[in-house]
């Protein structure tokens, strides 16, 4: 089976994403070791950013969404892919090491890039109002990540994802009404 090239430099957490990612990518990564971020990781990120382009891919945890937002903080314009934590998991572990071939394909085919917030389509009560904030609404927000391709984030990660890729109340509106009819 031939690889698919990726031309971007994909952020992963450690070598064994590299080395699944490797499996089935033509690919280059470059891998942050952990939450801390030093200058010299940012700065190759930055350098790749400028070059090939970048495309985040951490674990579809806390940790990894820390990362994620570090990054996207310092380097702006990063693509973001997501695997759902459902399909990057073991018994004990959770990680992209985990994820099947055809959920990481998904994953590169479907990034997500957030652009600079000029005027939030979609605001806190909005949220409320779609049921993504408050008691009972994690699994709507799972839904909705999974939909958007956005990954999984609490209330106020998910408003800033939905507002970053300049989506609005109606399209998640829709979005939720599919998810009611099912």
């Amino acid at each position: 089976m031939e690889k698919r090239r990726i031309r971007e430099v994909i952020v992963v957490e450690g070598k064994h994403d590299t080395e699944k990612l490797k499996k089935y990518f033509d690919c280059d990564t470059i891998e942050t070791n952990g939450t801390h971020l030093g200058k010299a990781v940012i700065e190759q990120i930055a350098a790749a950013q400028k070059s090939r382009g970048v495309i985040i891919l951490t674990d579809p945890d806390s940790p990894g969404n820390r990362i994620r937002c570090a990054v996207n903080q310092a380097v702006p314009g990063c693509k973001n892919a997501f695997v759902q934590k459902k399909d990057a998991h073991t018994t004990k572990k959770v990680g992209v090491e985990h994820a099947a071939r055809n959920i990481l394909v998904e994953a590169m085919e479907n990034c997500a890039c957030f652009m600079e917030i000029q005027q939030e389509t979609i605001t806190a009560s909005d949220m409320h109002e779609l049921g993504l904030s408050g008691d009972h609404s994690q699994k709507a927000r799972e839904y909705i990540g999974e939909y958007f391709h956005l990954g999984m984030g609490n209330a106020k990660t998910m408003r800033r994802r939905l507002n970053g890729m300049g989506l609005t109340v109606e399209s998640v509106r829709e979005a939720l009404n599919k998810w009611k009819q099912e």
